[in-house]
């Protein structure tokens, strides 16, 4: 992928299971990838909580196996560890764990809560919600404890989809084995995941394209002796009814790195005096200086924004299409974005995406890839686990962003970003990814409380950190 180095795969339940075959193939043991699990799990569980007294919850399968391997390695540590199982281990490599455990094991729905507690219950593969009998004890275990511990996945999540099949309280952390599985990055499984952190165990990780990879800090060019404000990109801004939302786009733009920034339909005067504004008129469009096109923060949705609208598609230059230009498509069809070359670049929310494509089912990963597809655009869906889609079917999640991008103008924000970085990278796969992280990492920067304003004045920061 140009703009940066691929991320981390996201595996489903299937993958995962075939990455561990292909390491059984070249003579690794279950055994053995169950100690080094396990030994993974104990070492992150030492070095985040400390010596705490810690409770082990086993459940019968591998993952339960994992736990007995956690409570031993903790116990060699002098950790006061306890174990309490929900029933016996099935698998030979489980009974194995657990002869080596050696200690006493305690029925669930009997074991007192512990600071610690470790969920070695249910991991990748769960289809069904928890019985109660099991449900019931892990939910007042945990409820209880001061830190809690994710083995691979918390109990109760389906894998592929990030399903909540049975509500426990959320993981302070979760050590996810091998790889990120799908519902680490989708909600509103993530949300139950607390911090996840990616355990090497030695998978034979797969390499192919269609797999979901997480986005990953991008590589931005930085401009060189030669360059000039047109080489670092024209990126041209469309106002319309609400300046400020366009302003805001324009100004993420220039902070992200563009070398010229026009506000068109928009003569307010005042700082930044570099940011050139100029009343609307067609032939603006027609610049071929213009590297990329944003259209839809402040547009509007009444007959002269839908004109606008009009010629900026006709203009053939590289789009962004958000907010409003994504309402006046909603109502217009999509038979507009037909051909369109470089792909553009849709940014809907949840509210957004529905008007555009109906209710879709499925993931937020498996709409937006539906959503690339029947548009023929990159799609990216906004939420607490944004995801950009192409409509070859390749797809990215972002990490968990703050919460606080949950307020007026951010996403007008991200639009003048993935503006500039369309403008520079020219791959719209890659401009929408790289904008995401970079989004993402200004947010983080501007810390709690922000408003979309702060997030402008960290984009420099943001875009440093990838030179």
């Amino acid at each position: 992928m140009s703009g940066g180095e691929p991320g981390r795969v996201i595996l489903t339940a299937a993958e995962t299971k075939a990455a561990e075959e292909a390491v059984f193939a070249r003579g690794v043991s279950v055994s053995e990838l169950m100690e080094r699990a396990g030994r993974a799990v104990a070492d992150t569980a030492w070095d985040r909580f400390g010596p705490q007294a810690a409770l082990v919850l086993c459940g019968p399968g591998n993952n339960g196996g994992d736990g007995y391997v956690v409570a031993r390695r903790l116990r060699e540590r002098g950790v006061a560890v306890r174990v309490a199982a929900s029933g016996e281990p099935k698998s030979e490599a489980a009974k194995a764990a657990r002869a080596a455990w050696g200690g006493p094991v305690e029925a669930l729905a009997e074991a007192e809560p512990a600071p610690l507690l470790i969920d070695a219950l249910f991991g990748t593969g769960l289809g069904r919600p928890l019985d109660e009998a099991i449900a019931a004890p892990a939910k007042r275990l945990a409820e209880a404890a001061r830190h809690r511990v994710a083995v691979d996945l918390p109990s109760g999540i389906a894998t592929d989809d990030g399903a909540v099949l049975t509500a426990l309280p959320a993981a302070d952390l979760t050590v996810a084995l091998g790889a990120l599985k799908r519902a680490h990055r989708l909600m509103p499984g993530m949300a139950l995941c607390g911090e996840t952190v990616v355990a090497d165990i030695g998978l034979a990780l797969p390499d192919d394209p269609q797999i979901p990879r997480e986005i990953a800090r991008p590589r931005v060019p930085a401009p060189g002796f030669e360059s000039n404000k047109y080489k670092r990109g024209k990126v041209l801004i469309a106002a319309g009814s609400m300046p400020g939302a366009s302003l805001l786009s324009a100004l993420a733009a220039q902070r992200a790195g563009a070398g010229y920034v026009e506000l068109l339909g928009d003569t307010h005067q005042g700082p930044p005096h570099a940011l050139v504004r100029r009343a609307w008129e067609d032939k603006a469009l027609t610049d071929k200086r213009i590297a990329a096109l944003v259209i839809g923060p402040g547009l509007g949705t009444d007959d002269e924004s839908r004109r606008r609208l009009g010629r900026a598609l006709d203009a053939g230059r590289p789009l962004v299409l958000d907010a409003d230009a994504l309402n006046l498509l909603a109502k217009e069809g999509l038979n507009a974005l037909a051909d369109l070359d470089p792909l553009p670049i849709l940014t809907p929310h949840e509210g957004e995406f529905e008007w555009l494509f109906g209710k879709l089912e499925g993931s937020a990963l498996d709409r937006a890839r539906e959503g690339a597809k029947r548009s023929g655009g990159i799609m990216v869906l906004k939420g607490a686990a944004t995801v950009v889609a192409h409509p070859d079917g390749r797809a990215a999640i972002d990490p968990p962003a703050p919460s606080w991008l949950a307020s007026a103008g951010t996403g007008d924000v991200l639009s003048g970003v993935m503006g500039t970085m369309l403008a520079q990278l020219g791959d719209s796969f890659a401009a929408a990814r790289a904008a995401v992280w970079l989004h993402a990492e200004a947010a983080r920067r501007a810390g709690p409380l922000l408003i979309a304003d702060d997030l402008i004045g960290h984009l420099r920061e943001a875009v440093a950190a990838c030179l």
